[in-house]
């Protein structure tokens, strides 16, 4: 899964909006929530476990399974007043504060909206990417 590409631009997230609220479900839609995960210093053991082993991440090495964001994706527009879902996943070497993925959810309240957020962003995370922190 891992290769040689090159990490990307960056997507805009007033042009995803604008896209997002043109779309034909978006008189449907009440709100939108973006999720920009980036890259940090801290490593994830720590952060998640507590495991401090004093060291501090100096880059990512991160790709991911087209295919399975592409069933993640498919999976959360099955959820209840889903409307909208747009995933941008970068790649290669990343550096400290590069952005990893914006992911983009339309729905008609913030329960639905936010209960899809946190599925999708999981599901990429767990089922769908290799990140490999260099320290």
């Amino acid at each position: 899964m891992i290769n040689e590409k090159m990490k990307k631009l960056s997507p805009s997230m007033d042009e995803w909006l604008k896209e997002a609220k043109t779309d034909p479900a978006a008189l449907q839609e009440g709100m939108f929530l973006v999720h920009n995960g980036v890259v940090r210093q801290t490593p994830k053991a720590k952060v998640r476990q507590g495991i401090d082993d004093g060291s501090l991440v100096t880059g990512m090495e991160f790709a991911y399974d087209a295919a399975k964001v592409d069933w993640a994706i498919g999976e959360t527009y099955k959820m209840e007043g889903i409307f909208y879902v747009r995933v941008w996943l970068n790649e290669g070497q990343l550096e400290l504060g590069d952005d990893i993925m914006y992911v983009l959810i339309g729905g008609d309240i913030r329960p639905h909206v936010i209960d899809a957020l946190q599925f999708l962003v999981e599901k990429i995370k767990s089922e769908c990417v290799s990140e490999i922190e260099q320290k």
